[in-house]
This record gives C-alpha cells, structure tokens and sequence, in this order.
C-alpha cells in the first residue's frame, strides 16, 4: 500500500496536468460544443479518475474485442494421468544450465513517505466521509418535515411538466419549510422537495420552469452522476485541480440543464426563463447537501447561466455535427493519456490472452505443483493445440529473469554487437560468487552458465533505444524497459506472461520477427539442452531471487519430436525455493507423464 501511494501521488501530478489540457482544449473548442456535450465531456474525465484503481492496463481498442471469450469445455488430465519421473540427462550436454546460476537483487522495503502519506490519505477520505454523512444525516432530518404537495394548481402544473417530459415514472413532490431552493434527491427513488416560501411567493410560470429543469436532472440521470462526482471528490480530496474541475462539471451541470429547458420553449419565453434565474438568485443560498441537485448555484455560476441563458441558440443540425467531432477529439486525448494514471498494472498486468476458437485442455497439475504457485503452459504446432495449467496465472505477467537472455542475444546479434562466428566477450575481471562466470565467455557459454554479466554488457552495447525497439518489435510481454540497464529484466519494469512466451517462442522458432536466419540458428544453438532418439529438446530456465530468497523460477524452450514441434514454459513461485531447476525439473516431469519426453530416453 505505501508503494501504492507513492505511484498515486506521482500519477496525481498527471492527472493535474490532463486537467489543464484538457480545460484548455474545452475551452478552444467551446463554440463547437453543444452545452450538453460540454458538460457529458466530463464523464471522460471521471473516467480517467478510476483508472489508478483498475488492476490492469489500459487494453487497446482492438484487443477490446478478444474480452469476448468462450469457455473451452475440454476435460482436464488428472495429475495421476500427467507426472512421471524426471528423464535422465546427458551431464556432458546440460552442466550448468539446471543450475541455472543467477544473481539476487536487493528490493527495498516500503518507503516510511509512502506510509505517512497513506496516512495522511485515508485520514483525510475518513474525514470526508464524516462531512458527507453529516450532510445526509442533516437532510434526512429535514426530509422528516416534508408533506406532499397539497396545492391543486401546482400539482395539476407538476402532472403537464411530467406529460411535456415524457416522463412515466411516478415521481413524488413534496412541500418543505427548510429548503431555500428547489430540489430533487433519490437514485432509485427519486423525489422532488418544494419550498414553501416558493409557492406563495412566484408565480406558476416561474414554478413551472423551476419544475422543468429539476425533471430535467431527472431525465438525463444526473443523481448518479452526483453520486459519482461526490465519490471523486472523498477520493481525491487533496487534489485542488480535480475540485476545481467538480465544480465547473456542477456548473455545465447546470447550464445543461438550462439549454434542455429552453429546447421546450418558445423564443419569446427565453427572457422569462432567464428572469426567473436573477429573481431567485437574490434569495437562495448554496444547498448544503452535495448528493442533491437544484437549480441554485453560486452568484459566479448564476452569472454565467444567465449570460448563456441570453446567448442561447437552438443547435442547428451543422452545430452537433461539429459539437460530435469536437467531443471525439477531446476524447481520444483524455483516453490517449489512459496508460499514464495505470499505476496497479505496475505490479499486476494481465495478458488479454483470447481463448476463442483455440482447442485448448485445462491440466490438473495441483498435486505437481505442491505448495508452490505457478502455471503450465504447452502449445503443439501440428494440431494448434493447448494443455494449460492455471489460466490465470499463465496470463499474468511477471519478471521474465533469465529466460530473457535468448532476446538479449538476438538483439545483440541483429545489431552487430557479436556475430554467430565471433560472440566472444573478454571477462571484466570481478569475482562473481559462480566460478564458471569467472571467464571469458562466448553466446554458447555465456547461455549455458546463464552468465548474467555477459548478457549485461550485450545490452550496454546494443543500447537502451535499440533495445525498445526490439522489444516493441516483437511485441515482448509488457514492452517495457525502465530504469537501469543491468536489471530491466531480472526483476523491474520488464514483464511477460507464460501464455506470451509460448507465444513468441513460436514466432522466434519460424523466424516471424524477420531477422537474419544465421542470427536464429546461432540462439537456437546456444539454447541446446539434449537430444534422443525421440527427438531433440531446446529451452532456459531463469530464477528471480530477491533479497537472497528464490521467489520465481522459469524453465521455457521447444521440444522437437517426429513431425510435431511443442512450445511449453513453466513457471513457479513461493517465498524461497523457486529456482530455473525446480521449475525444469517439474516441466520434464509434465512432458514425461504426457508421453512427449519419455522417462529413460538414451540422451546422446
């Protein structure tokens, strides 16, 4: 939560500067915009204000479609039907890579800022809530007074205002002592309140339009969007930029509403309408109950209803043309900026995988798995096939550790950096705790004793730019690369699911990124673990240790056997023993109980 709070304080700073832009681009385009598409412009923005609390990223608009899933009914393996024992290994053809050697990185713990100002946050939403409460244990007590309405003309004015709105609902009116203006309240159950002082001292002209514009709020659901806007309000109290823009939302609010009335009326009405606003104006004070909506304001927002009021139009057909185009505009600037306020996606982002039309079998792997937590992922090219173990986590995105090294490779070799015939890197002299690291190193080595630093000077050599691009070119997990170059990817920004690295070992398996063939081979190459006459078996393992605890461990690769090629990645994790080895172990195992790796294969 104190890491959490952190990245909101910062995402706060964006939303303060998307509120600027984004009352700017209002303001530039307000002679575009019809008044009720100023003010629905708002609920963009309330939109925006939720996405630090979503716990994904922000999809693209053409994966919206792949949220559409069907549930795949094939049966699940049982685990007796799966495991087998691990297969031997030729030692000469897999030394080191079981063992996946790795470095552990210090990750600190929460910052005491982050916890004081978590503090300072909830103590202030507590604070809020109290006011809030308050403001409706007040009303409630008010309401105690309230009688219906007795006065015939005003009823018999009340039942036309509903016919001319076309409105079904029965809507109760109420007289009351205590309210100064005019207002309705209720979600579900809506109820309209009438001052006393309101039927004896105005007209039934001036009531009727006071009735219009509260069956107005009514009409275009502006009691939720009350509820809304007072949830952001508790929400970001701090935050005087997101205040500022509440009550300008209140406002055309409003002024919406007023443009909605004057939509019903007659011309020469306008003026009277607009009369009835400077007459009230002089006897109403502010409502005390956010949760309500009314046609009173402050003297600034009355003034500013008035002015529109006197300059309204009728919207001609070519003016909500333009008001659509203008609000599209504006609209694919604030979602534009949607991956900048997703800050829960930091620690937890989901791959929107799309099971639709894929044959796909769940497996029953919990008695393999143990206490550890983790997925299974195969995927069979000849029959476009998948056995998957744990949806959920195999779609979620994690630290890839070493498994990375196969693309760090790539890339290194796309850019010149080493060549399949001259990939050796001089050792720089420091003393690793692995003795096999303390050595010059070529691609075959370096991936075989899973040498982190010489995985680490490709990357210094490739360059952070041509590394993005990289990524972004072969769509690699998250795609994105932050922070230092030394540890990106051990346990950082950098993330991918077991679903997406079955994916792009596929696409680096038929060379569907377009890379030099010769660069291909040479990772495919150096990937190598042993191979029989069942066929021959690729991968590499990766450990995230943190703090000198074993939290993830990765085994990926390809097994090529007959005419089929299968894909698989394993992952675990628990609070120390998850190592690149125990997740090998476990995935030969998987293989062997499904007959693909057969337990006591001459390994040569």
């Amino acid at each position: 939560m104190a890491d959490f709070m952190i990245r909101f304080s910062l995402c706060n700073i964006f939303i303060s500067v998307i509120i600027v832009i984004f009352l700017a681009a209002k303001y530039l385009l307000k002679n575009y915009l019809t008044s009720r598409m100023q003010y629905r412009l708002w609920f963009l923005l309330l939109g925006l204000l939720a996405v630090p609390f979503i716990p994904t990223d922000p999809v693209p608009f053409p994966q919206v479609f792949s949220w559409i899933k069907t549930w795949n009914n094939s049966p699940a393996l049982r685990p007796g039907n799966v495991m087998g024992k691990t297969p031997g290994l030729n030692p000469a053809h897999t030394i080191g890579w079981m063992n996946d050697f790795s470095i552990s990185i210090s990750k600190k713990p929460p910052s005491a800022v982050g916890f004081i100002l978590c503090a300072i946050w909830m103590a202030g939403i507590l604070v809020m809530i109290f006011l809030v409460s308050g403001s409706i244990l007040r009303f409630l007590a008010f309401k105690q007074s309230a009688l219906p309405l007795q006065n015939q003309a005003i009823l018999k004015l009340y039942q036309q205002c509903l016919k001319e709105l076309k409105i079904r609902k029965n809507i109760p009116i109420y007289s009351i002592a205590f309210f100064k203006s005019p207002v309705i309240a209720g979600l579900f159950y809506p109820c309209i309140y009438l001052p006393i002082h309101l039927i004896s001292g105005y007209g039934e002209k001036d009531i009727r339009y006071m009735l219009l514009h509260e069956l107005q709020h009514y009409k275009h659901k502006d009691a939720l969007a009350n509820y809304i806007m007072n949830l952001a309000g508790i929400v970001y109290w701090f935050n005087p930029f997101v205040w500022y823009a509440l009550k300008e939302m209140r406002n055309d609010r409003e002024i919406a509403c007023d443009a909605s009335v004057l939509e019903m009326l007659q011309k020469e009405s306008y003026r009277d309408y607009g009369d009835t606003l400077i007459n009230f104006v002089q006897k109403v004070s502010l409502t005390p109950f956010p949760f309500t909506t009314g046609i009173n304001g402050s003297m600034a927002q009355m003034k500013k209803r008035i002015l529109n009021i006197a300059n309204y139009r009728p919207a001609s057909l070519q003016k909500k043309l333009h008001s659509i185009f203008s609000f599209l505009i504006i609209a694919v600037l604030l979602l534009g900026s949607a991956p900048l306020l997703s800050i829960q996606a930091a620690e937890l982002s989901h791959y929107p995988f799309d099971e639709q039309g894929k044959d796909i079998t769940y497996l029953d792997l919990d008695a393999s798995f143990g206490t550890n937590n983790g997925s299974f992922v195969l995927y069979d090219t000849a029959d476009a096939s998948w056995k998957i173990y744990n949806k959920e986590q195999a779609a979620t995105r994690i630290a890839p550790a070493s498994t990375y090294k196969i693309y760090s490779a790539l890339f290194a070799l796309e850019s010149g950096v080493i060549s399949p015939g001259k990939s050796k890197l001089p050792w720089n002299g420091q003393q690793y705790i692995y003795d096999e690291w303390n050595a010059d190193q070529t691609l075959e080595s370096a991936m075989q004793h899973s040498a982190t630093w010489y995985f680490q000077e490709l990357d210094q050599r490739t360059g952070l730019s041509s590394i993005k691009n990289y990524i972004r070119e072969i769509e690699y997990g998250n795609q994105v690369v932050e922070g230092d170059l030394s540890s990106y990817w051990i346990w950082s920004s950098l993330k991918i699911s077991p679903i997406e690295q079955v994916e792009l070992l596929e696409k680096f398996y038929n060379n569907q990124f377009g890379f030099s063939p010769e660069n291909i081979a040479a990772v495919k190459n150096s990937i190598f673990l042993s191979s029989s006459d069942e066929g021959a078996l690729y991968g590499k393992t990766g450990t995230a240790a943190v703090n000198g605890r074993n939290t993830s461990g990765w085994f990926i690769g390809y097994l090529e056997k007959e005419n089929h090629t299968y894909f698989f990645t394993a992952n675990i994790q628990n609070d120390d023993l998850a190592t690149g080895k125990a997740a090998a172990d476990l995935t030969l195992s998987i293989l062997s109980g499904l007959h693909l790796w057969e337990t006591g294969s001459p390994l040569q």
